[in-house]
């Protein structure tokens, strides 16, 4: 008993003097999710048939990150339009009982690209009563398999799980404008040669890399504030986060890239509309995030991993009536009729509308220095800006499309405005009505909650 207590005394000591602490573990895996028959695509409500060919895969990717305590979070990122919270609580329910993880250890990026699949319910009044029962099928048969294909993800991940080396930092691309006060689209070049741009934009590009103890980079994660919506035709593609992730992934052999979108809600990749400039987006991406790989701008992590998730009651505006919805009905809008009837049958169910949306709010604190926040929906960018502002204190991620994409969400600012991410956008996802005034005082309020609670 002396002998076995001298000995880690001695250990004790050892590690005190030397500054020697358990290394943290990761693990990252990939794993193909192109669809294996020619499904329609989401994101565009002009769209009048399935894909018709392919110009890059699409993949699911996950990243375990273990502390030196063994605390642990899984990062999945997804070349998808987005996702509703059906499939991230399916999919959390089978991972939980594999892994024991808790909700807050799990979150869910999509990368936002619109050349993607149509999955499960997102965006349902963009095909309502417009894709006949054989196309139906083959989603359905996608998104079950999507389901299993984010577990098999993170299985690939946890075993390849070893020690490594966090470090941290931060780069910058420019090629994200802000939509609402740029129009129109055809004047955005002459105006960035002129310098006559307006309104608010984030350009910071974090990076997470992982280096193994032999110092080979493992995996490099990345974000960036701006919608995917260089392309629009019927071929699959990951757009220019796509392109950026496969450029990274060149450039740095036997290395994974993951892409999360920032709060890029309000902002478009300008000019856009050809292969050759999301290819050129893409390079540009990724020479911001090797700008910082490459030139000795990374922060070592130090410290634990703590995480944190709570869904809020986020509130709407006043419920129309079924009147309301009947009237609706009658409009020369095909999506705000397919909205109207969808709601209109949930009434006639005896299922009455909710005032409230239960939305998702995550934080993860990697180390002493990083808050990783991931929002759900399409978040416009004035809540990155505000959180970064007040939160000052430490490195501050902020991705959305995290968790449940279920609509566009709205600052004040943006919502007194109106306009598409204002109020159109609500009838493309299906809800009642826009959000209530509260809705940025409601979630920079449960953010701040997160950071101040103790955690895991």
């Amino acid at each position: 008993m002396t002998f076995v207590f001298s000995v880690l005394t001695a250990l004790t000591m050892f590690t005190e003097l030397t500054g020697a602490e358990e290394p943290w573990k990761s693990g990252s895996a990939r794993i193909k999710i192109t669809p294996t028959e020619y499904i329609w695509m989401s994101g565009y409500g002009n769209r009048d048939r399935p894909a018709e060919g392919k110009l890059t895969d699409l993949w699911a990717k996950a990243t375990v990150l273990e502390d030196p305590r063994g605390h642990q979070a899984v990062l999945i990122t997804l070349d998808l339009v987005g996702i509703h919270r059906q499939i991230a609580e399916r999919a959390f329910v089978e991972l939980s009982a594999r892994y024991q993880l808790a909700r807050e250890q799990i979150a869910f990026c999509c990368s936002h690209t619109h050349t993607g699949p149509v999955v499960g319910h997102n965006l349902d009044p963009l095909h309502y009563r417009q894709i006949n029962a054989t196309e139906q099928k083959k989603i359905d048969r996608f998104t079950r398999m999507l389901n299993g294909q984010i577990v098999e993800v993170v299985d690939r991940a946890m075993a390849k799980k070893v020690a490594c080396k966090l470090t941290w930092g931060s780069g910058t691309s420019t090629f994200a404008v802000n939509r609402r006060q740029n129009r129109p689209e055809a004047e955005v070049p002459q105006r960035r040669v002129a310098g006559t741009l307006t309104g608010p934009f984030d350009h910071d590009v974090p990076v997470l890399a992982v280096h193994d103890m032999d110092g080979n980079l493992k995996t490099v994660v990345f974000g960036y504030a701006c919608h995917a919506t260089v392309l629009s035709f019927y071929q699959w593609s990951g757009d220019y986060p796509g392109f950026a992730q496969i450029e990274l992934e060149k450039s740095h052999p036997g290395c994974l890239a993951m892409f999360w979108a920032g709060c890029g809600a309000d902002q478009n990749p300008l000019p856009r509309r050809t292969v050759e400039l999301a290819q050129h987006y893409g390079r540009r991406l990724a020479d911001a995030v090797d700008a910082v790989l490459l030139t000795s701008q990374m922060t070592e992590v130090v410290g634990t991993l703590q995480t944190a998730y709570r869904e809020i009651d986020l509130a709407f505006d006043d419920l129309p009536t079924k009147e309301d919805l009947e009237r609706q009905a009658q409009s020369g809008n095909r999506f705000e009729v397919a909205r109207a009837n969808m709601l209109l049958e949930q009434v006639n169910a005896g299922q009455p509308l909710q005032q409230n949306y239960p939305y998702p709010v995550s934080l993860w604190k990697i180390g002493d220095d990083i808050q990783f926040i991931s929002l759900g929906g399409e978040v416009v960018v004035d809540f990155a800006i505000r959180l970064k502002a007040e939160l000052a204190g430490m490195k501050t991620w902020v991705a959305g499309y995290s968790n449940d994409v279920m609509a566009y969400i709205p600052s004040r600012r943006v919502l007194i405005e109106g306009g598409y991410e204002g109020e159109g956008a609500m009838v493309y996802y299906g809800l009642p009505t826009k959000w209530s005034l509260d809705v940025e005082e409601s979630i920079v309020r449960e953010v701040h909650r997160q950071i101040q609670e103790p955690k895991n």
